[in-house]
């Protein structure tokens, strides 16, 4: 029997299994171009469209809190963020829902380890005997051979709901593909990628953002292929606060893509044009254990919620200023505050200027330009400069 992946793997080693006698990257079309699924140029059937019993996917891999779906089935999804933003906490709780419904999960990781990826498992309290069951994780460390398609296959023949792929950026460089070509991203595609989504698992492919947000949009680093090729859902995880042992880390996960269009619907829109479709909340209890959620969003404007979260902020380093004021033997410049108080440069000023507004600091000239802030009861007490 033929499967997609020995299909895939012809494209590239030819049906003998032979080395090729040339760099992956110089192969012609008729090499590297053939895709996975047969006969994919036949007229379909327009019938259940026509009639009215069609129905569109739906996510039913994983899910919120509330049991609404993550993930669509036979589908390219994606979950894409800055480092330390959640997306290995949000792609495990995943796992761990498949495997506690009874179901396989593949992890193809070309990041971490089986040590960091299956004590998160444990972390979020999987249970041992059914991760050695049903959860197959997969550290290729070569390009995949004819030996390795074989290795791979078998576990698709376990008919998993759910694929990982973590590290696609690195995963690209183990194939010797270039990262920003989108030829060469869709040739990852067609080698990997492809043949689990065939096999009837929701691929999900755990991806780096660039680093400023406001280049970013809902790109990944690289060529636009990456989000214009998917045909499920991506997420952008946004970290609002760290995750790490011993503390609550927290993201917002908005909805960069649709495609099927049944997930947007659960969420709250918001200015960006991505909707807020769930918190992933992890509480850190010890190295051992955690408490992880992914909460529906409220229903309540999103702005709203900022505003409360920024209004907080800066109230806190309100707080902060007057205490370093307060400790100051003396009149402090802008950066003498910023040096003793901890938070973006931005807010400190917004805190400080508030601060005056309200009569709470009080702002004077000082020497060499410089601007000093002082409290009201000490004001006084500090003699005038003299002017420069």
């Amino acid at each position: 029997m033929t499967t997609d992946i020995d299909q895939a793997m012809d494209a590239y080693f030819g049906p003998d299994g032979e080395e090729p006698p040339y760099d992956w990257n110089d192969a012609t079309p008729a090499d590297t171009d053939r895709e996975p699924a047969p006969r994919t140029w036949a007229a379909q059937d327009l019938r259940s469209v026509l009639d009215g019993t069609y129905k569109p996917p739906q996510p039913t891999v994983g899910r919120r809190d509330d049991e609404v779906g993550l993930f669509y089935p036979g589908r390219m999804n994606s979950v894409a963020s800055e480092s330390e933003a959640g997306k290995t906490w949000f792609a495990l709780i995943a796992c761990l829902q498949e495997i506690n419904d009874g179901n396989h999960v593949l992890y193809i990781d070309f990041e971490d380890d089986a040590g960091g990826v299956v004590g998160r498992l444990l972390c979020l309290g999987g249970v041992p005997a059914d991760i050695l069951e049903r959860f197959h994780y997969v550290r290729p460390e070569n390009q995949m051979g004819p030996v390795d398609a074989v290795d791979l296959e078998a576990v698709l023949q376990l008919q998993p709901t759910l694929a990982i792929v973590d590290g696609v950026t690195e995963g690209m460089s183990l194939f010797g593909l270039e990262l920003k070509d989108n030829t060469d991203i869709a040739k990852f595609g067609r080698m990997l990628l492809r043949p689990l989504m065939n096999s009837g698992a929701a691929v999900v492919t755990l991806d780096h953002v660039v680093k400023s947000s406001e280049n970013r949009g809902r790109y990944s680093i690289g060529g636009v292929h990456k989000l214009n090729g998917l045909n499920g859902v991506m997420y952008m995880l946004e970290n609002r606060r760290p995750f790490g042992i011993g503390v609550t880390g927290k993201s917002t996960v908005r909805v960069a893509k649709d495609r099927p269009g049944q997930i947007r619907k659960n969420g709250l829109s918001h200015s960006s044009g991505m909707h807020w479709y769930a918190d992933l909340v992890v509480k850190s209890e010890t190295q051992e254990y955690a408490e992880a959620h992914l909460y529906a969003p409220r229903e309540r404007d999103e702005e709203d919620r900022e505003a409360d979260e920024e209004s907080k902020r800066i109230g806190a380093l309100k707080r902060a200023v007057l205490e370093a004021l307060d400790k100051a033997p003396e009149p402090l410049t802008g950066k003498g505050i910023e040096d003793r108080v901890r938070g973006k440069a931005a807010d400190i000023r917004r805190a400080v200027a508030e601060l005056s507004d309200i009569g709470q600091i009080v702002v004077r000239p000082g020497p060499r330009n410089a601007t000093l802030h002082s409290l009201p009861s000490r004001t006084e007490a500090v003699p005038e400069q003299p002017a420069a």
